[in-house]
């Protein structure tokens, strides 16, 4: 379990990468890793991220042919035996259509198998094949993940749990094991772009993670400012209150190459993207070289470049935390080592001493 030092050391910023495991073609082959190799890659990928010095590893759900992980515990899981210190975060679970109570035993278990290292991002995803495949009604998408998030920080304050809600069966004095390492699981919501669900985050007392993809950074501001405002409506005290930030990243050493090395396996995700979510829609360069702009949230560039973007966000949001998805688009797995090596070692460093110096 992380102690009191180790959590102090990396108070002014905590950095990581996620993946979302996708299975997209690498354009320039045209070829697609299988499932297991992907898997494979990530573990990799996690043993990297641990031994260079980084805070934490997330991946992600998905429940579709072309994702490779539809279990985060157990792929966390997996990573725990491989890993020493990274902490382990789900990016995200789709809170609305998992059973709170498996959740929460999967997680603890997840936490004393990694010796306290779990974490948990809910979120009611982008994507909604899992309700019909869990059997749940679409109509409650935003209902089922109001209750499941209440029931799930009442198992993780109490062994024995009496509860009744509208979704699933009720509880009457159930025991909720094993009980996790870590006094409390830590839990967060991530946020699109919706400013009820940053609320909601306050409200309750969780965590927010902006997942801020494109675009001016400043348009996420009211999104933290309503987060807060919330948080101290229920009474939740300002130094609980975690912020963080997730964005699509590439680094190289120069911001040139990192753009040439990058917009072809971009472009490509943003393609098979859009077409997973039923739109037709592609990218030019100019419309790549506009996102990523100096003054806009994609994190491709030198270090330099992504260090200047990670502060301005950082005066804006006054955020604790930078999680990388580095793996899109196809891209090879020694690019995202090398950018794993860039964040932990060029990028993570800088930024850290110039929050320690404000």
């Amino acid at each position: 379990m992380l102690d009191v030092k180790q959590q102090d050391e990396h108070s002014g910023m905590e950095f990581g990468i996620y993946t979302l495991a996708d299975l997209g073609p690498d354009p320039h082959t045209g070829k697609t890793i299988s499932a297991q190799k992907r898997l494979e890659e990530i573990i990799e990928a996690a043993k990297i991220a641990d031994q260079a010095g980084l805070d934490l590893f997330g991946v992600g759900e998905h429940h579709r042919l072309d994702y490779a992980v539809s279990a985060p515990p157990v792929v966390l899981s997996a990573i725990s035996q491989v890993t020493k210190r990274i902490r382990l975060i789900s990016t995200t679970t789709v809170l609305s259509t998992v059973d709170p109570v498996r959740l929460f035993e999967d997680f603890a278990t997840l936490d004393l198998l990694s010796n306290g290292r779990a974490e948990i991002m809910a979120g009611r995803g982008a994507f909604i094949e899992s309700f019909p495949l869990f059997g749940y009604d679409l109509e409650n998408y935003d209902d089922l993940f109001e209750e499941n998030i209440k029931l799930f920080q009442e198992l993780s304050a109490n062994e024995r749990v009496t509860w009744k809600g509208r979704f699933r069966s009720p509880l009457y004095n159930a025991e909720i094991a094993p009980r996790p390492a870590q006094k409390n699981i830590p839990l967060w919501v991530g946020v699109g772009g919706t400013p009820e669900s940053a609320a909601r985050a306050g409200r309750l007392g969780t965590g927010l993670a902006l997942a801020i993809l494109g675009g001016d950074p400043i348009r996420f501001k009211p999104l933290v400012d309503a987060y807060r405002q919330a948080a101290g409506e229920a009474g939740h005290a300002p130094e609980v209150l975690k912020v963080g930030v997730t964005g699509h990243t590439y680094i190289a050493e120069t911001t040139q190459k990192a753009k040439e090395e990058f917009f072809p396996y971009y472009a490509n995700y943003w393609e098979y993207f859009n077409f997973q979510m039923g739109r037709d829609a592609s990218m030019s360069r100019a419309d790549f070289e506009q996102l990523a702009s100096p003054e806009t949230a994609l994190f491709v560039g030198s270090p330099q470049q992504i260090i200047e973007k990670v502060l301005r966000q950082y005066e804006l949001f006054g955020h604790k935390r930078f999680i990388a998805q580095m793996d899109i688009g196809g891209l090879p797995f020694e690019k995202v080592a090398k950018g794993i090596e860039l964040l932990a070692t060029k990028v993570m460093p800088v930024v850290r001493r110039e929050i320690g110096a404000k």
